[in-house]
């Protein structure tokens, strides 16, 4: 496809946006692709054109009160020319659609794509990356939309973020966990609020709890933020790094499924890891239906796996084995691995999947739901977890806290959150949902001072940088902006310690 530039972004330097004219070319070719159109309309996109035209704030807002009635200002628009549907043709284009260029051939206009480079230039910014990376992802989103992508649907939208992910690392620009988390909650966000509420009560045709089995790293929480297109669960390459059981909801019109991601099962060395756990254990017991992730690049099961099914037999509880990671291992693989499982487990059914691609997540999600019973909803459906936001913000830190940190510190690491106000307009304290600004003050535990001394890093750039990051995600979160102060505390051997466990919400259950 060629993509015809156009410039009206008056004041916008012309040298900044000539800088992506590579970029365009490659998306122009990588568009083709058979990862995002068929074969038929491939061969019309050789022979095809875009228009991406850069305009100025004030006509991309005229434009958007204009066509969609909006009065506001937004970063980008898509106007499709032809009918597709996810890369294929809904109406196949006849002699009216072509049009004659220059040289006198049939050529196809896709449709037009509308860029506001100064919105651009400030989103770049406050994500901490460069203005080309964030106009390009702009630029391959609004070609998907012309394609016949779109995020309204909760099913469609998971399709349009896998196909917008292989573009940005096709280009060699892929965005890594952070931004790209921040986008799928941005898209999760407008999905959700079209939805009708249907209220706690409600008779369901499949209502149950499942609960998400597995050993630390294998992918358990970055499944379910796959699910509900949102972050819930903090995700890390590090092991362990889930440490309460979160609930989260995840709603159809008519099923009800409360997902508990589970701390990974691991040999305990000290009081919180015994905490930890003994809640994955009970999970089970008290669940509906257990998923057991397993790593697909394992050739067989491990002690850990074996334990899990050991344990799940005594309860003779309904199991399903989700094989993770299964692309990166190889089909070849699969089959000799899914046999061995099948000889120490009946399980209810097999279901290899790619918690990061959302490769047959799909699939996984339909043989849980007719494992569950009927029954009246237990959560209103606008409900995405039972986590306070004041526990997800301080998960929401710590993430940041592993990502920045990496090899440098272990997971000796916890986050206190010791204020939480909030203000509106006025600077007023409200509860409400006037709430315009947060006022968060969180500790990081840590238990030596050279741990101290590597969160808060060089003239303290490392905390900045954390704190930074997390204030980002939070305001994704509240949908306000947020005011983040971040002290690091020691506290030696505080992973033994029963009442700092309590306050970072790890210590024993009250029941106990």
């Amino acid at each position: 496809m060629k993509i015809n530039v156009v410039n009206r972004a008056e004041g916008f330097p012309e040298d900044i946006i000539s800088s992506l004219n590579e970029y365009i070319s490659k998306l122009g070719d990588c568009i083709t692709g058979e990862d995002y159109c068929s074969p038929q309309v491939a061969r019309s996109l050789k022979d095809a054109y875009a228009t991406l035209t850069f305009v100025t704030p004030e006509e991309i807002r005229e434009i958007n009160l204009e066509q969609r009635e909006i009065d506001k200002e937004t970063d980008c628009l898509s106007f499709p020319m032809l009918e597709l549907r996810e890369g294929e043709f809904e109406m196949i284009p006849d002699s009216g659609d072509f049009e004659t260029d220059d040289d006198g051939n049939q050529v196809l206009c896709y449709g037009d794509i509308l860029i506001n480079p100064f919105a651009c230039k400030a989103q770049a910014e406050s994500y901490g990356h460069s203005f080309e990376r964030e106009a390009v992802f702009l630029i391959a989103h609004s070609l998907l939309h012309l394609l016949g992508y779109d995020h309204i649907d909760p099913t469609d939208e998971k399709i349009m973020i896998d196909r917008q992910k292989r573009l940005m690392r096709d280009l060699g620009l892929a965005f890594d966990d952070e931004i790209q988390d921040i986008y799928e909650m941005d898209n999760h966000r407008e999905a959700s609020q079209s939805e009708t509420l249907i209220p706690a009560g409600t008779p369901c045709k499949h209502c149950g709890t499942v609960a998400l089995l597995g050993r630390p790293n294998v992918g358990k929480s970055t499944l379910l933020n796959y699910i509900t297109g949102m972050k819930i669960a903090i995700v890390s390459h590090k092991p362990q790094t889930t440490r309460t059981n979160i609930r989260t909801i995840y709603n159809t019109e008519d099923t009800q499924i409360i997902f508990t991601d589970t701390p990974g099962i691991h040999k305990p060395t000290s009081k919180m890891g015994e905490f930890m756990v003994d809640r994955s254990y009970k999970a089970a017991l008290g669940a509906d239906c257990v998923v057991l992730i397993a790593d697909g690049r394992f050739p067989e099961p491990g002690a850990v796996e074996k334990k899990l099914m050991s344990l799940l037999k005594e309860s003779n509880k309904k199991v399903i084995l989700a094989i993770n990671k299964y692309d990166e291992a190889g089909q070849a693989k699969l089959l000799p691995l899914t046999q061995k499982y099948a000889e120490l487990y009946d399980f209810e059914d097999v279901v290899p999947v790619s918690a990061k691609t959302g490769k047959n997540v799909d699939l996984l999600l339909s043989v849980i739901t007719k494992m569950l019973p009927e029954g009246p909803r237990l959560y209103d459906s606008e409900y995405m977890t039972d986590q306070t936001e004041r526990v997800i913000a301080a998960e929401l830190i710590r993430e940041q806290l592993l990502h920045y940190t990496d090899q440098e510190i272990p997971h000796g690491t916890a986050v206190i959150i010791t204020e939480f106000k909030e203000k509106n307009d006025d600077g007023e304290i409200t509860d409400g949902d006037d709430r315009s600004i947060a006022v968060i003050k969180a500790d990081i535990i840590c238990s030596r001072d050279s741990h101290k001394g590597i969160i808060i890093g060089k003239d303290g750039q490392m905390i900045k940088r954390i704190g930074t990051a997390a204030r980002r995600n939070i305001e994704k979160m509240l949908d306000c902006k947020v005011f983040l102060d971040l002290y690091v505390k020691v506290r030696n051997d505080w992973q033994n310690n029963d009442a700092l466990l309590g306050e970072t919400g790890l210590g024993k259950d009250i029941d106990e």
